[in-house]
């Protein structure tokens, strides 16, 4: 990564990312004559946006989730990364959303804007896409990127990334508390409405603290997060109907495009991801039970490999989560019962099912179907309980609801990846056990290869640990 603080890389991110935008009045139509003066602050904000959904719903994610059981690779290239068989070459998407889409847009808004909601949700914006990277790589470039002296940035700790990010979100949730909302509508995820912006940082710091293992922080600022469904961060697709491509379901329009058949968790031969396993009633592995129906919710999930269109969670313009507020709950409800007793994270964990007894985790093609969802009391978790039929310790069984829960609602984030390697060390008694690859037998991915463009440009790139190395934070 060269350093450069282009405005022909801004303008080129602008135009590409946010091109259904008008430029001010006044602007030489000479797309040659534009200079960034000429171009609101705001203007920026819906090309780094676009960017960030590339980094948490882009080609990474569905090699994620494959190595946790919930896709199955069945040709091409994604039957190679099935089995493990990735290259660098794989994260130049990525690496360029972050670098380029997100970091230099964002950062250009901060350090050119006046406007504390604009700053507030930049660094916001900045935050996510870094974190996820963080999680996924290990150590990455980021002190010292765009330092106009600095060309070759050098790789820092994972562990100081996150601490840089917990500050930046500090910062980002003052600027927000002295900004005051209006309505943005180059603001794809919020139109601009700063209480949910305050919520999703406060949120995505919960999720870094626990990636961090650090359960009595993620449980304090899971308090301040968000509050309800209506406060999830979404990709929510945009587009036409006719066309196949643009903004639409990132999903879909790789199946749609070059991709149909080569991934899916349904197999012509009735095979079935280990996510599927768990949502079949008739299947061993099953969660269902007198209190859970997940009827629907297999219905929606389903990918079959003959691809023939699914409209349920990957339908050209089914929203795609990014930060929820099942995801904030179940923080909660794990750290709660980690930090204190069974009883203090139940209420948590209650409260998604009510919101899933809604049916409001289904679109319109699914909420017909059979589903249940009854709040759990205490005594399910006892030795023979519903939820404790191999007669673990009470909070034991609890956890592993709750990850299990995470596991299942978190289908199409990284939310299992992430589990799986935090959990996989310490806590493997309350881990979901995925039906990978290679079976229950290690070695298992711990983090994806570094991009090919940046090892190859950046003269203080490091050597490449591979896949099985442990990424700081899971060591």
């Amino acid at each position: 990564m060269k350093n450069i603080l282009s405005k022909y890389i801004l303008i080129t991110c602008l135009i590409f990312c946010a091109s259904c935008e008008s430029l001010n009045d006044g602007i030489n139509e000479n797309p040659n004559d534009v200079v960034l003066s000429d171009v609101e602050e705001k203007l920026f904000l819906t090309g780094g946006m676009l960017a960030n959904v590339q980094v948490q719903c882009g080609r990474i994610n569905n090699v994620a989730n494959m190595w946790t059981g919930q896709l199955i690779g069945f040709g091409s290239i994604f039957a190679n990364q099935y089995g493990y068989n990735i290259s660098t070459g794989d994260s130049d998407g990525t690496w360029r959303a972050l670098y380029v889409g997100v970091m230099t847009n964002m950062r250009y808004i901060v350090n050119n804007s006046d406007n504390l909601l604009l700053t507030g949700i930049a660094k916001v914006i900045e935050a996510h896409a870094t974190g996820t990277a963080a999680s996924l790589y290990g150590n990455i470039p980021y002190s010292e990127v765009n330092i106009a002296e600095i060309l070759d940035p050098t790789f820092d700790d994972q562990l100081s990334v996150y601490n840089s990010l917990h500050l930046l979100l500090d910062d980002a949730i003052k600027d927000l508390e002295s900004a005051s909302s209006q309505n943005l509508s180059e603001d794809i995820y919020f139109g601009g409405d700063k209480t949910k912006w305050i919520e999703a940082a406060n949120t995505l710091k919960a999720r870094y603290y626990m990636q961090m293992k650090d359960y009595g922080n993620a449980i304090t600022y899971a308090q301040s997060g968000i509050s309800s469904a209506d406060g999830d961060m979404q990709f929510i697709p945009r587009g036409a109907e006719t066309n196949t491509e643009g903004d639409k379901n990132t999903f879909w329009v790789m199946l749609e495009g070059s991709r149909a058949g080569d991934v899916g968790n349904f197999g012509a031969d009735g095979t079935q991801s280990y996510l599927l396993q768990m949502l079949d009633a008739t299947n061993a592995n099953s969660r269902n039970h007198p209190k859970t129906d997940e009827t629907a919710r297999l219905g929606y999930y389903q990918i079959d490999e003959a691809w023939n269109g699914n409209n349920g969670v990957i339908d050209k313009f089914e929203a795609q989560n990014m930060v929820t507020f099942f995801e904030n709950k179940l923080i909660l409800a794990e750290c709660a019962a980690r930090n204190g007793t069974l009883a203090d994270g139940l209420p948590h964990l209650n409260d998604v099912r009510v919101w899933l007894n809604s049916g409001a985790h289904l679109n319109d093609n699914y909420n017909t179907q059979p589903f249940l969802y009854l709040a759990y009391e205490v005594a399910d978790f006892d030795n023979g309980g519903i939820e404790n039929v191999d007669g673990v310790d009470p909070k034991t069984a609890f956890l592993r609801e709750v990850i299990e829960e995470r596991y299942v609602s978190g289908f199409g984030m990284y939310i299992p990846f992430n589990d799986d390697r935090r959990l996989r060390k310490s806590d493997q008694n309350i881990a979901v056990p995925f039906f990978l690859v290679n079976g229950p037998n290690p070695p298992y991915p711990e983090r994806f290869p570094y991009s090919e463009a940046e090892i190859n440009s950046n003269s203080n790139a490091p050597t490449d640990p591979g896949l099985f190395a442990k990424t700081p934070v899971n060591e």
